[in-house]
């Protein structure tokens, strides 16, 4: 049972990091935010805006 959670909360962090990736936020940053506040960082993450690109 307690490792269905730890692959539930990996995942979570996974996809945390896919998504703060897309509005141009360092992946690697919110996956370790995320293993330590789950769910708390994908609402953090819903409600923060895109940064502009730098290359534009």
């Amino acid at each position: 049972m307690d490792n269905e959670y730890v692959v539930g909360w990996g995942t979570l962090a996974l996809i945390n990091a896919g998504l703060a990736q897309g509005k141009n936020r360092t992946g690697l940053n919110w996956f370790l935010l995320s293993l330590l506040l789950g769910p708390v960082a994908t609402l953090i993450l819903l409600f923060v805006e895109k940064r502009p690109n730098p290359n534009d």
